[in-house]
């Protein structure tokens, strides 16, 4: 099993963070919830992964006074909330995760800290939709936003079990 270059793998994550960062301080109800967990620590755990994908390290996060999350570079020692996502099948969690499933993900631990994460995982989307209307205009983003759509259509039949 390959490994991620550790360099690469916290450059992603911290990636992957800004864009959690960004969808939150759009819905401000959802930093709102997370404000008053300010402190504490989860982690982001694949099981799973399968043998011929670089095997991506566990993340780290710590809840901010602002309500948004901050990547740790280690792992805490004591985390108050573990949220493990089933990594059997990449392609078909990512195109569940777009149409905002949440199969194969479970919670667990501290128990407000687990249901204000339960709350963004049914509340909280990424509009792409509007987020390329506003670089590229509303009448493309539309169009670009059904040719995904219709993409994503033909991506999950063909992965459909017959």
């Amino acid at each position: 099993m390959p490994e991620f270059p550790p360099l690469l793998s916290a450059g992603l994550q911290d990636r992957l963070v800004l864009l959690l960062n960004h969808v939150l301080s759009r819905e401000p109800a959802a930093c709102e919830r997370l404000r008053p967990l300010a402190g504490q620590q989860l982690s982001v755990l694949l099981d799973g992964q399968p043998g011929w994908a670089p095997q991506l390290p566990p993340l780290h996060l710590l809840l901010t006074p602002a309500g948004l999350f901050e990547r740790l570079d280690a792992a805490p020692t004591q985390a108050q909330l573990q949220i493990r996502i089933d990594a059997r099948n990449p392609l078909q969690l990512a195109l569940g995760a777009l149409q905002g499933e949440r199969r194969g993900v479970t919670v667990s631990g501290e128990v407000a800290l687990a249901a204000a994460v339960n709350w963004l995982f049914e509340n909280l989307r990424w509009d792409l939709g509007d987020e390329l209307a506003r670089i590229v205009g509303a009448a493309p983003a539309q169009m670009l936003e059904q040719a995904a759509m219709a993409a994503r259509a033909a991506i999950a039949k063909l992965l459909a079990p017959r």
